[in-house]
């Protein structure tokens, strides 16, 4: 155990900094992960990582062994839509992280990965990101695209960079949308809750998210979406901006739904194989999870 005496100049700091202002060797996710998993005490008690630090504690820190920085391989089923020499698109189901980080160090993708290519995936991205160029939110199920060489990987970064993939999702918002649309405020981290992104900020990154209705609901919509940039979040945080969430996520203000999971699929994914120069389009149909919910609605 580690013990700390906060001073009168931390008054006002965040637990999470204070502790990575006196523990720099240790990032402040990993220092989180300890304030989540009750390691970190002030006064004798477990607080959260956004504590304000009063000036007058003692914080007592339980150091967690370290986790490896290498991501290992791991019996995990995968779902192969393309595969050829310089890439591969799999099917990521709902529920899986893609990488390791914010407390998850197994079951991801890429351990799934590293099982079933061992070797062949591209280095760019580190040991523990082997392969990945792009990624999808946790609950967001669909098409996910992989590089198996360091060139590829470099061509397909590329193209997602020059906005020449072609990303088409599925969703379901609250409430009664009609036509089509296109949203471009800029997207950036909400400085109240750093969890979510916002885009009701006059400043952030360019965003582009195009909207088309499929089918309408009494009290939902079913949205085709084309995404002209790849920001954090970004339709969630966009279709929240304009009063319709999307479905079950309660992060942007929906209503939590008995499904486990909102309601937002990766469904088509178009690029330009590094291998055969040749454009490929995959596509994922929706998964049985969420059409079920759909043919829940009424008309």
């Amino acid at each position: 155990m580690i013990t700390y005496t906060a001073s009168e100049t931390d008054r006002g700091k965040r637990l999470d900094s204070f502790l990575h202002e006196r523990m720099p060797e240790f990032s402040r996710s990993r220092l989180q992960d300890w304030i989540r998993g009750g390691r970190v005490l002030v006064g004798g008690r477990a607080a959260k990582s956004s504590y304000t630090v009063r000036g007058n504690e003692e914080i007592a820190v339980e150091p967690a062994e370290l986790t490896p920085l290498k991501a290992r391989a791991e019996d995990i089923p995968l779902k192969i839509l393309y595969e050829d020499e310089s890439a591969v698109a799999i099917e990521k189901p709902a529920g899986m992280v893609v990488h390791a980080g914010a407390g998850v160090h197994d079951g991801t993708v890429v351990n799934a990965l590293l099982h079933h290519f061992e070797h062949s995936l591209s280095t760019v991205g580190g040991d523990l990101r082997p392969g990945i160029v792009h990624r999808l939110d946790r609950f967001t199920s669909g098409v996910l695209l992989v590089a198996k060489t360091d060139p590829a990987h470099r061509e397909l970064a590329r193209q997602f960079a020059a906005r020449e993939v072609e990303k088409i999702y599925l969703t379901l918002v609250e409430g009664v949308l009609t036509g089509s649309g296109a949203i471009r405020t800029p997207i950036s981290r909400d400085p109240k809750t750093r969890a979510r992104m916002t885009a009701r900020l006059a400043t952030g990154r360019t965003a582009l998210t195009e909207w088309e209705v499929v089918e309408r609901f009494t009290q939902f919509t079913f949205v085709k979406i084309r995404l002209g940039t790849g920001r954090t979040h970004q339709i969630r945080a966009h279709m929240a901006s304009i009063g319709h969430p999307v479905a079950g996520d309660p992060l942007y203000g929906a209503k939590r739904s008995a499904f486990g999971r909102y309601f937002l699929h990766a469904h088509r994914l178009g690029f330009t194989s590094p291998a055969t120069e040749q454009r490929v389009l995959v596509e994922s149909p929706l998964p049985d999870d969420l059409s079920a919910w759909k043919d829940s609605l009424e008309a």
